[in-house]
């Protein structure tokens, strides 16, 4: 059983009071890393892990002097912790701090969006098996195609998913470094050493190479990765809204007792949730844009990404957890109509049978050409006269040269149809495990 997360887990992540916390603990585990060496005394850390301390509203209060958040922060804790307070941030630059920060905000949100992730892995497996067997009109280009199932359309978003998981699991570790290598990366005043082991304390890898931060392209790694994300669960969304179409109605957004579709028209019961999570989906892409441009910084390091991801990173963890969470309780309760879709596929008169038609004449020796010449014509007088195609077909004395009454009505026969997608549909369901 996946453990599932509140809301606030992620928001909480990205609080003041919890990057505060973060880099507190960065801070405190520098002072331990450099004790262990030696350079630090024992009762100064045993002070220091006593007393080290900070008031969000206090810290905001000193940066309105200061302009620098950092040093508005150690001034905060500083006054907590009295002299051995000196050995504090002692060889640290202020990107080791934020920067490192920021891995670990990271990476805790990313491993919230796992979880996410395996959740809607297993409702969308459930729910395909459920109906693994439920005829469905294929489509094209919005045009009925050939049939397929609604579990196969289901089995397809798990696929998906599982290929975002991996893609989360990968961005995952790509954020999950660490720096504490000073002003430009090249461990001035502090050994790398003493990074190895403060990444350690903190769950983080050290970064094989840094300058004063962090290189963004690891932070535009982890941006596109909720951005496909995002973009799945859109593409699941259009394509739920579309089959809640009246005029289509295969299935449908639940819609609760006492809820409203309209202020103006009582009938209505809109797909609202699958719009909201598509305008969501905008967001997180229109962030990994923002993302991509933060990679290109000048030198060893300038602040235009600082704002940037103050927005863009809260913002998109949020949302896509929001989004993951929202789409898995909406297909848990999406309404589904069999009957209908039936309905559907027996609604363009037999015309998905075309190719099968076509294929059966070619198999007689007819070149391809002349086949799809003679059950195009059937097909279009099908089309403008709404008369099903077997019927044509059978009243067609140039194509029934090539082939038998009894093989039309073969070919057309609703259970030969569906029978041989059965098969298809166990065959896939296999592969994918299910």
């Amino acid at each position: 059983m996946i453990e599932r997360y509140s809301p606030k887990d992620m928001s909480a992540i990205w609080t003041e009071e919890a990057k505060f916390q973060r880099w507190l603990q960065l801070e405190i585990a520098a002072v331990e890393a450099r004790m262990e060496a030696g350079l630090v005394p024992e009762d100064a850390l045993l002070t220091i892990r006593e007393k080290a301390a900070f008031k969000v509203d206090e810290i905001l209060e000193i940066e309105k002097e200061t302009k620098h958040d950092v040093i508005a922060f150690l001034t905060n804790v500083a006054g907590n912790v009295g002299p051995a307070s000196r050995y504090i941030h002692e060889g640290l630059t202020s990107s080791d701090v934020v920067d490192t920060c920021l891995a670990m905000q990271m990476r805790d949100a990313g491993t919230i969006l796992v979880a996410d992730i395996e959740n809607l892995v297993d409702v969308l497996a459930r729910r395909a098996v459920e109906f693994k067997y439920t005829l469905e009109m294929g489509r094209t280009h919005g045009i009925h195609a050939e049939p397929t199932t609604f579990g196969l359309k289901l089995l397809l978003w798990r696929q998906e998913m599982l290929r975002n998981l991996e893609r989360m699991n990968n961005a995952v570790r790509t954020v999950s470094v660490g720096k504490i290598s000073g002003a430009v990366g090249t461990y001035q005043h502090l050994s790398p050493d003493i990074e190895a082991a403060v990444c350690r304390k903190l769950g983080l890898e050290p970064s094989p190479i840094s300058t004063q931060i962090l290189q963004r392209d690891r932070h535009a790694e982890f941006a596109t990765t909720l951005a496909i994300i995002a973009s799945s669960i859109e593409k699941f969304s259009v394509e739920l809204r579309h089959l809640q179409r009246t005029e289509v109605r295969e299935a449908e957004e639940f819609f609760s007792k006492g809820q409203k579709g309209s202020s103006a028209m009582p009938h209505k019961r809109n797909p609202i949730t699958f719009e909201r999570l598509t305008g969501l989906a905008r967001v997180v892409r229109s962030n990994s844009i923002a993302a991509m441009e933060n990679v290109a910084l000048w030198h060893e390091r300038d602040i235009s990404h600082s704002s940037v991801e103050r927005v863009i990173m809260p913002d998109s963890t949020i949302a896509l957890c929001y989004m993951l969470r929202t789409f898995s309780d909406s297909l848990e309760t999406l309404l589904v109509y069999p009957e209908r879709m039936e309905e559907n596929f027996n609604s363009s008169y037999g015309l998905t049978t075309s190719q099968t038609l076509l294929l059966a004449l070619t198999g007689k020796g007819m070149t391809r050409e002349e086949a799809y010449r003679l059950v195009q014509r059937n097909a279009m007088e099908s089309w403008a006269g709404k008369i099903h195609l077997r019927d044509l077909v059978l009243q067609d004395e140039e194509l029934m040269q090539h082939i038998s009454a009894e093989e039309i009505n073969d070919l057309f026969s609703f259970e030969n149809i569906l029978g041989k997608l059965r098969t298809s549909v166990d065959i896939i369901f296999k592969r994918n495990g299910l």
